[in-house]
């Protein structure tokens, strides 16, 4: 990315991460549209109280890696292979020792987690059974997306897709086998879930061993280099618990709709999956102006930088009102994918919701936009003190307006979190990028 067209190669390298991306959410969204139809509305409010925590997992998961894959950017913008391999290795080795101890805590504190969830005693067994089954494949998840994230911070994201859609398939071939043909109930959407994660992994390793040699571990590789592994907990590591902040916060929201009954917990669990889908893009822009910054960092293209992520940034807003009216258009198609018409009351209030999120879905593009440019800049902790300020205005707008709104407050919460964060961004973003694209000295300073 340091050469050549810079619409073509955001083009070329947030394309196949939206579809990898969307493939990853297919997983979850397989399993709701399936344990939705076939076993029932408890079934997929159930399934739904699950998925905060396991987005606590995989968005803490591909916080490490993301922060790790800007050094292997800047690496490999300097053209320094062997800090690549070993930076990878490092990863690799010490994160998927991490996730198995994660694992084993969280089941033993499963019956807390739940009750602090507040989950119904109708669903309690069920979201118990379903999430320790998928726990299990934290650890998967954790290989293929270190060797994803190699992969992309090369300028690779086709590879990851392919991989990505095999395991994808296999998941929804399962899950219609287990669950709609021989209904053998919800849990079985959870092994269904662990197996494709199994053979995403294999794959994208298998991969890097055979295909990358360059990137083949040696010997030496397999101890973590003390150095790298310090400044990959400090990028990755902030993150993460960037990454991170968005999953509790939706925790304490998922408790506030659970109070609410079972059929608001049916419609949020539904809309959640929207929400996640309607915002992929916007997040792939962002991860793709993240990398190609990191990339033209170490090779020191600093007016390419600033190109770099004015074009981004426009993509990021023509998006948000596509999206925008798509959704508006399409709420009630889209609802009807998940619960059929005969549950009236839940489609409805997820037409509501997305009635609202129509209007707004352009701010996260907006603030997806910026925090890419922090990213690629190496600033995380900026990332994640807006991050914070995004989702604590979010939750304490939840907790004021759902009695009164109800599920619909939840849109307009999001939407006074988005503004505060970009109030918070955009003054020191454009401070910087006045530097990176007018005042050569300071860039040579930088």
């Amino acid at each position: 990315m340091t050469e050549g067209a810079i619409p073509q190669h955001l083009i070329r390298y947030a394309v196949p991460l939206v579809m990898s991306n969307m493939f990853q959410l297919t997983y979850n969204a397989v399993d709701s549209i399936v344990v939705g139809r076939f076993v029932g509305k408890e079934a997929l409010a159930a399934v739904g109280t699950s998925g905060p925590v396991m987005n606590l997992f995989v968005l803490g998961i591909s916080g490490v890696c993301v922060g790790a894959s800007v050094i292997m950017s800047e690496f490999f913008g300097a053209r320094d292979l062997r800090n690549v391999r070993r930076e990878m290795m490092t990863t690799m080795v010490f994160g998927a020792a991490a996730s198995v101890m994660v694992c084993l805590v969280t089941w033993l504190l499963m019956p807390l987690l739940l009750k602090l969830l507040m989950v119904p005693e109708a669903v309690y067994g069920i979201a118990s059974d379903y999430l320790k089954i998928v726990l299990t494949g934290i650890p998967l998840t954790f290989l293929y997306n270190a060797a994803a994230y190699t992969l992309k911070s090369m300028g690779d994201s086709r590879t990851p897709l392919v991989f990505l859609a095999i395991s994808c398939v296999l998941n929804g071939i399962l899950d219609a086998l287990l669950v709609g043909v021989f209904r053998l109930g919800v849990v079985y959407s959870a092994v269904a879930t662990v197996i494709a994660q199994l053979l995403s992994c294999v794959l994208s390793l298998g991969y890097i061993v055979l295909r990358l040699p360059e990137l083949r571990p040696h010997r030496e590789d397999w101890k973590p280099d003390r150095v790298l592994l310090f400044r990959t907990l400090r990028y990755g590591g902030v993150t993460a618990l960037q990454q991170a902040c968005q999953p509790i916060g939706k925790l304490l929201i998922q408790g506030a709709v659970n109070s609410l009954g079972v059929d608001a917990m049916a419609c949020f669990n539904a809309v959640g999956r929207l929400d996640d889908y309607a915002c992929l893009p916007e997040q792939s822009i962002s991860n793709a102006i993240s990398t190609f910054l990191a990339q033209n960092r170490g090779a020191r293209h600093f007016r390419r930088m600033y190109e770099g992520f004015r074009t981004g940034f426009s993509m990021e807003l023509i998006y948000g009102v596509l999206i925008g009216i798509a959704t508006f258009l399409l709420r009630r198609p889209v609802m009807l994918l998940f619960m059929d018409a005969s549950q009236s009351a839940v489609v409805d209030l997820g037409m509501q919701y997305l009635l609202w999120m129509s209007a707004f879905y352009i701010l996260p593009g907006m603030t997806n936009g910026v925090q890419g440019y922090f990213r690629g800049t190496g600033q995380m902790h900026i990332t994640l003190l807006a991050t914070l300020t995004q989702i604590s205005i979010r939750v304490i707008f939840v907790f004021l307006l759902i009695a009164p709104m109800g599920i619909p407050g939840i849109a307009v919460a999001s939407a006074a979190g988005w503004l505060a964060m970009l109030a918070w961004e955009m003054p020191k973003a454009w401070k910087e990028l006045a530097v990176w694209g007018n005042d050569k000295e300071a860039i040579a300073r930088r």
